[in-house]
């Protein structure tokens, strides 16, 4: 794909939406309040959305039963901006969230793991988002969502920063940015910028079922975007409802269905089993790590970090099988430690746990 493939609108003449009467950040626009840009090496870029998961205290525990709740920071891409700073690659995140205390404190933590939160928003007039997470005790998750709507749908194309993307390596999203206006079409715009910048676009759907109105219109929108991106990584759980009921251990059709002419790399994730990898020259499988699982949230993030950590250092890893594999075996090593702790971001590792689990594997 060459030149821009979305409507770009951009009107940088419009100030952003927030106050600093809770948060001094970025949305006053003023410089002043923006952290000092200090980039060490390639930078990525996520843009999506950030919002607080409360969990019951006690697993499992249905959310009805449930006597008290922790607090969580979440979201994918956020999940990923964090995963990437941790492992010591430069991150920038790009999202909005209500100007409250939520917002404040999910600001604070993008900063507090080093990631770059120019690109945050703050709105006056709608809350962070909030998501209840629990599992019940057959193991059956439970997802309850207050987003109605919540400060991460109120994004708007000319409240995007186009600066802050142009100078990323990797520009990486998610798809539930995509459900409603105006924030699709902020996502759109984004996307455009950085394909027209030279960016490497990285999509990982993370579908989230209970906020889109049915599968197929799911299905319908994180397709809608497919053939832009030149990485993608899936879950064999997405990978079903995007095939339509095909075998999603078939690699035919998976390459018939899903691979592209402008993908570089096709990713599937299969939890603790390991990866399947597709290329337009060779394919392949890598075992996963075997731990003791706590918590799965935030593991296919976790994943993606690692991976993109990787390739943001080396742009044609893809047509390199031995070191692709050493990419895929380190972003396994990323999501094998996240599950051994609960909740996304405070489980997210740093280059040398993972480094150690490489090497335990390596020793045994």
């Amino acid at each position: 794909m060459t030149g821009c493939c979305f409507p770009v609108t951009l009107d940088r003449s419009r100030g952003r939406r927030g106050s600093s009467k809770l948060c001094i950040s970025s949305s006053s626009g003023s410089s002043k309040h923006r952290r000092k840009e200090n980039y060490k090496g390639p930078l990525i870029v996520c843009f999506g959305e950030m919002m607080m998961n409360l969990v019951p205290t006690v697993l499992p525990m249905s959310l009805a039963e449930a006597a008290a709740y922790k607090k969580f920071p979440s979201g994918a891409t956020a999940n990923v901006a964090v995963g990437i700073s941790r492992l010591g690659v430069s991150a920038a995140f790009i999202g909005k969230v209500g100007n409250d205390e939520f917002g404040c404190m999910l600001s604070d933590i993008l900063k507090q793991n080093g990631v770059d939160s120019s690109g945050l928003l703050f709105d006056d007039d709608a809350r962070t988002a909030l998501a209840f997470y629990a599992l019940k005790s057959n193991g059956e998750p439970e997802f309850m969502f207050y987003r109605n709507p919540s400060a991460d749908m109120l994004l708007r194309p000319q409240e995007i920063d186009p600066s802050l993307i142009k100078k990323a390596t990797i520009f990486h999203y998610g798809s539930v940015s995509l459900i409603t206006e105006p924030c699709r079409s902020a996502h759109l715009a984004a996307m455009s910028v950085a394909k027209v910048s030279g960016c490497i676009l990285s999509y990982s759907p993370n579908l989230a079922l209970p906020l889109w109105p049915s599968k197929e219109a799911a299905r319908q929108g994180i397709m809608s975007i497919w053939n832009y991106a030149d990485i993608i990584k899936v879950s064999v759980d997405e990978l079903r409802l995007l095939i339509e009921g095909d075998d999603p251990y078939d690699d035919k059709v998976i390459v018939m269905k899903l691979y592209h002419y402008n993908l570089k790399l096709l990713v599937v994730t299969e939890e603790g089993r390991g990866c399947r990898y597709y290329t337009k020259d060779f394919k392949g499988w890598l075992a996963g790590f075997k731990v003791e699982v706590v918590d799965t949230t935030g593991a296919g993030d976790s994943f993606v970090a690692g991976l993109l950590s990787i390739v943001a250092a080396h742009n044609h890893i893809y047509k390199d099988e031995k070191r692709l594999r050493e990419a895929l075996d380190f972003a396994n090593a990323c999501g094998a430690v996240t599950v051994t702790r609960r909740g996304a971001i405070p489980s997210l590792p740093t280059k040398d746990v993972v480094l150690r689990l490489l090497f335990s594997r390596f020793n045994s």
